[in-house]
């Protein structure tokens, strides 16, 4: 990937030192501090990534989501994807120079790739002025560097966002990448220069298309301006690509705007957006406790009743003529997600009244007094996904080697201190048994290796999930 000397055939990086650091240790330090704040695995294989491309103070740390994702794995060839901001033309640019410079060296261009690429179609060319000046694919090599020990990469610009463009764009990457393991990056931003309030409004439009992994919809709620995002059709590119070379999930890993990351609301604000395109590795979550299809809907619904009701400020409901498992005392937590963003998690341990009970009162108690969030508003239940944890109980264990993750929770108890993760928690974030007592310690805030104190004790449980 380095290389002794320049040489013209590189392309410089214009934006090295305004829009992010311009020397090498500066940069390095940037990033790897960025990295270091990220707490976030994926249990797949990573075929996609959205990342934002303002200056690095903004977008910097929204980016390190995305590339967290793949510090621990390799690719053959690594396809970035960034709209045209400062030279307009029809159709799709591929770079066929030989690599690019920046404050932390060279990178080898994949040339034959490129030549490929453009080879499989006629709107597909390489126009020098469509790179020259153009950040949004500039802005993401750095990160690549960071976290990728070999890099053959290829840079896309988009002059034209039509389905169309998209469309043929998408067939000509699986046409050409077919057989390689390639990473497809989406370069872009989201809204621009609105109050935070109505930022929110519009970026969670692309945040449920991009996590529903449904390009259609993006594409037509960009069309009819309800949202906006100036890399839409990079974004759309690489949900049609990934899909098609394998990919089957999608998740959004974090969305803020500048304003949040700044706290500077006065000019307006930008939307930034990480997520990540890949196909699941099948992990078996908890275990079966017999629950009935009829029983757990009816959890469901009692959960999803009773937050509404206590959302608008309404009388609960009651329910009556409750059977079988859903009046045995078990421990159970309700977790609420929005738009794939945990936005509330309430629990309780040890099961001390019937099931039905303990689940409306959870349910409650995640929509409006989970510390960590705001109480849920009435505009949000329409987005709100529920997911309900039926507990058994807890076992304390000083072998850990008897952890399994998929069907074990643990908790951890050290004075005060507690801290509880569901087993779901481990599954979704790919952690190792060692991983996860250390984040069990962090949950109750303690030290990553206070389950090995002597006055700590470990439990652990599981769970049937639905």
């Amino acid at each position: 990937m380095a290389h002794s000397c320049e040489s013209k055939d590189f392309r410089e990086s214009p934006h090295a030192g305004t829009w992010y650091p311009g020397t090498e240790l500066e940069l390095r330090q940037q990033i790897t501090t960025f990295l270091d704040n990220v707490e976030l695995h994926i249990t797949g294989e990573i075929s996609g990534l959205v990342s934002p491309h303002a200056g690095y103070i903004y977008s910097g740390p929204v980016a390190a989501y995305a590339y967290k994702m793949i510090q621990d794995q390799t690719f053959d060839n690594v396809v970035v994807i960034g709209p045209s901001h400062r030279y307009g033309f029809i159709g799709v640019s591929v770079d066929t120079m030989a690599g690019r410079i920046t404050p932390l060296g060279t990178v080898d261009f994949d040339v034959d790739l490129a030549r490929a690429i453009i080879a499989c179609d006629k709107h597909i060319k390489y126009d020098p002025r469509a790179h020259s000046e153009e950040h949004s694919v500039e802005i993401q090599i750095p990160f690549l560097q960071i976290v990728q020990r070999e890099l053959h990469l290829v840079e896309i610009v988009m002059g034209t966002q039509d389905m169309e463009t998209c469309t043929m764009l998408s067939n000509a990457l699986v046409k050409a990448c077919k057989g390689k393991r390639v990473l497809l990056i989406a370069s872009s931003d989201l809204s621009h220069f609105h109050t935070q309030d109505v930022a929110e409004e519009l970026d969670n439009r692309i945040v449920e298309a991009v996590s529903q992994y449904d390009y259609q919809m993006l594409f037509n709620r960009l069309r009819t301006d309800s949202c906006e995002a100036c890399g839409g059709g990079p974004i759309i590119t690489v949900m049609m690509a990934t899909k098609e070379l394998g990919a089957t999930d999608s998740k959004m890993l974090h969305y803020a705007t500048s304003g949040t990351v700044t706290g500077d609301y006065s000019q307006g604000v930008v939307g930034y957006l990480a997520a990540v395109f890949y196909k699941a590795h099948d992990a078996d979550v908890g275990i079966d406790l017999g629950f009935s299809d009829s029983e757990k809907q009816q959890l469901k619904d009692i959960a999803r009743r009773s937050i509404e009701a206590a959302v608008k400020d309404k009388e609960q409901p009651e329910f009556k003529n409750m059977t079988g498992k859903l009046l045995e005392p078990y421990g159970v937590f309700v977790t609420l997600n929005k738009h794939g963003n945990l936005r509330g998690c309430i629990g309780r341990i040890i099961g001390d009244q019937p099931l039905y009970l303990s689940c409306q009162q959870m349910a409650i108690a995640a929509a409006l007094e989970d510390p960590r969030f705001n109480p849920v508003r009435k505009d949000e239940l329409d987005d709100l996904t529920i997911e309900i944890s039926i507990l058994t109980p807890p076992e304390r264990i000083t072998d850990f080697s008897k952890i399994t993750i998929g069907p074990d929770g643990l908790i951890i108890n050290k004075g005060y201190n507690r801290g509880l993760l569901l087993p779901q928690v481990a599954v979704e974030y790919g952690w190792t048994a060692e991983e996860f007592l250390e984040q069990t310690c962090h949950k109750a805030g303690l030290p990553s290796n206070a389950y090995k104190s002597p006055d700590a004790e470990v439990f652990k449980f599981s769970a049937e999930v639905f």
